[in-house]
This record gives C-alpha cells, structure tokens and sequence, in this order.
C-alpha cells in the first residue's frame, strides 16, 4: 500500500443521460405510449461503474476514443455533473480547464476576464492578486491585457484561458485536450511548464489523445472504453494498449430500447508475444543491440514487425526500424532476430518498443511495460580530463566537424 493520501477518488461512478426518442403534441399519444410502457426517451449509459484513485504528486492521464466518457468523466469530477450511482472524493481546492474559454466574457478587458474567471474557479481578489503577474507573463500579454476580449484573436484568448487555469494555485489541476494549445512557442513554453509541474509532486489529471504525451508526463493512467474502465496502471501499458486498440474498427450493439453500446470481443491474430534482450543492458556506442522476438499467428494472414528506440530523457525517437520487405506469412510460431547499431551517438537511455502488424500497418501485439527493455548506451572513449569532448558528448550525436581559423 502507497503512503501516499488520495487527492481524488473516483468510487463506482455510473452516469446515464435521457435522450428523447420522439415527441408528441397529442395527449391521447402520452397516455396510451405510457399504458403501453413507452418512455419517449432511451437511457444512454456514459459511464458504468467506473472506479480509481489518485494520489497526491500523480500525473494521472485518462485516454479513451471519443465518446468513451471521458469528458463527462472530468466534469463529476469537477462537480459539473452528478452522478446516477457512486461517489467522488475531491480532498483539496480543484481547477478545471475543461473548455476554452468557458467562463470569458468578451465584452470585459482581459485583466476583469482574469480576475472574474479566477472568481469562478473559487478564488478570493487577493489571490488572484499574487497569481495575476504570472498569469500575464505566462500568457505573454501585458500589452493587451486593458482591452477587451472581444479585440482578442482566438490564438490570444487561448493563450489567456490557458495561462489562467494552469497559474491558478489549486492543489488539483485538470487539463481536457489542450496540448494543442497556442503556437509552437508557446507549446514548448507549456511543455516545460508539465515537466516542471510533474517533477513539483502537484496532482493533475490529463485528458488526451496524444499517447505520446501521456508517456512523457503521466505516471499512471486508465483507459475507458464504452463507460468501463479496460485498462489502468502503467502509462506505457495503457497508451500501448489503446494504440492497439486504435487500430481495430468499432463494433457497436445497435438495440432498441434504453440501450447501451457495448464492446463486442475483439479479434485476437497474435499471441503469446515475447521479446528479450539477448546483448548487456548497459553497452559502447561500437556495441550491437540485439534481441529476439517469439508470437504465435493464429490466422491465416502476413505479419511484419517494428521496432523503436525511444530517448527516455528527451522523449524522442532515435531510431525506428520494420521488416516490411520480409513479410512472414500463414499462423503458427514465428521467431525473429535483430541486430543494429548506434554508433555515431552519445550516451543515452533507451527504452527497445516492438510491435507486431499486419499488412496493412494494424497492430497486433506490443511489448508492454513489464516486456520494454531499458538500453544505456554510455561513451568509454572520453578521458576525464578533456573537457572540451566532453562537453560536445552533452548533444544526441558525436562530434564530427572541423575547425579552420582565420586570422
């Protein structure tokens, strides 16, 4: 059990809405549709049972199609909505950032927008006084913040809305889709606001459908899927898991009255997947990586595999590779080797992802967290005492240019 206390706790959440199936003006109509146990509405069931925790310092990310829930997830949590059956404890004061904008009015200055809708978000004016000054510099707007919205471009409301919810001292942050906030300045500028905030220990809950992201940020995650949670714990293994899920069409149970839609069984090509690491963990720029992949193919199809090296500290990738060009064919057990090199790099840490696909690029199977070897790549060739190589190793590649001085 972790030490850690509960910042919130989502306990057997279920939340349906009455959607009208069809209206009518006759009260003859009513009467016999209710004899008759017509309802003029069908329940549509967003979310069933939903449970998890988040503790206090947990970047906590939550991933899902659309219309898996996942909005309407934040907004109990945010006290916008009640739900039908179950509870959520929220321990400490709460800023959403659900919707842009929500909250803005564009006939007020941005500076009376910032101080109403940090009112909003349960803030006294004194408050907001000792955040207003990083709200502005985050936004990078102090030239403009005495006119009004409405003079604003959607760009620069954005980046108001944003700075204002992110700025807000909560002790909870929740964030839905907004990693596509503001241009790429001002992307890199948010991206170095998470890392600073996942390494302060502060509790946020991110929404999104960049996987990418919530590998780099979040420390554990839950997938929903049609109302239910199918996947929670490690990041790694819940965005591997909707990727995998991504690649398969939808399957929905079309029923009449008060439906649900319900996930049907998904289709299973690939099992028994296992990959190992057959080189050291910790090895020389010179040195090979080399590992081995096993799965059993339980359809009659073609298979090839890819494989990426990530940058775990820089959350890029440095080298990817497939094997389109050698397709295997038919089901049974397949056993595939590979060996490369990354010699012209500095020292790294790697994590090896591999995945099995189809012709058409459907994934398969992956390697999940507890099958993702780590790879240090650590130079050998550099004395302690020159200074000048290593300071160039601090880059992704070696070295190799040359200097021409010119009295």
């Amino acid at each position: 059990m972790s030490d850690k206390k509960i910042a919130v706790k989502v306990d057997h959440v279920s939340k349906f809405f009455k959607l009208p199936t069809e209206a009518t003006q006759s009260l003859r109509t009513s009467l016999v549709n209710r004899f008759k146990g017509i309802k003029g509405y069908k329940e549509q069931h967003v979310l069933k049972d939903i449970s998890f925790e988040v503790e206090e310092g947990d970047f906590f990310g939550i991933v899902g199609r659309n219309g898996s829930g996942k909005s309407t997830l934040l907004k109990i949590i945010s006290q916008i909505y009640v739900p039908e059956k179950g509870s959520v404890t929220v321990n400490g004061k709460l800023v959403s950032f659900i919707e842009l904008g929500v909250g803005f009015n564009p006939e007020l200055t941005g500076r009376e927008n910032v101080y109403m809708n940090g009112a909003m978000l349960g803030f006294s004016p004194k408050e907001i006084d000792e955040m207003y000054d990083d709200i502005v510099e985050f936004a990078e707007l102090s030239e403009f913040m005495n006119q009004k919205l409405k003079n604003y471009s959607s760009g620069m409301q954005v980046r108001l809305a944003f700075s204002v919810a992110i700025k807000a001292q909560g002790d909870i942050l929740i964030l839905d889709e907004v990693l596509a906030v503001g241009d790429e300045a001002f992307q890199r500028k948010c991206n170095d606001y998470f890392m600073e905030r996942k390494k302060s220990g502060k509790t946020t809950i991110l929404v999104t459908h960049d996987m990418s992201a919530v590998k780099k940020y979040c420390n554990k995650a839950v997938l929903i899927e049609y109302g239910l949670v199918k996947a929670l714990g490690n990041p790694e293994n819940v965005a591997n898991q909707y990727s995998f899920d991504n690649t398969a069409p939808l399957h929905h149970d079309n029923s009449e009255e008060g439906q649900t839609v319900e996930a049907k069984e998904e289709d299973v090509y690939v099992e028994n997947f296992n990959l190992q690491l057959l080189t050291p963990n910790r090895i020389s720029p010179a040195d090979e990586i080399r590992f081995q992949i096993d799965f059993d193919v339980l359809e009659d199809i073609d298979t090839y595999v890819a494989l990426s090296l990530t940058d775990i500290d820089r959350n890029i990738w440095i080298y990817n590779d497939n094997s389109m060009d050698e397709m295997m064919s038919g089901k049974g057990h397949k056993t595939v080797f590979y060996t490369c090199s990354l010699p012209t790099v500095n020292d790294l840490k790697l994590k090896l992802e591999v995945t099995v696909r189809d012709e058409d690029g459907r994934m398969l199977a992956f390697s999940d967290a507890t099958q993702t070897p780590i790879i240090l790549i650590n130079r050998d060739d550099i004395a302690q005492d020159d200074k000048s190589a290593r300071d160039s190793a601090t880059g992704l590649i070696q070295r190799n240019g040359n200097w021409k001085m010119e009295d």
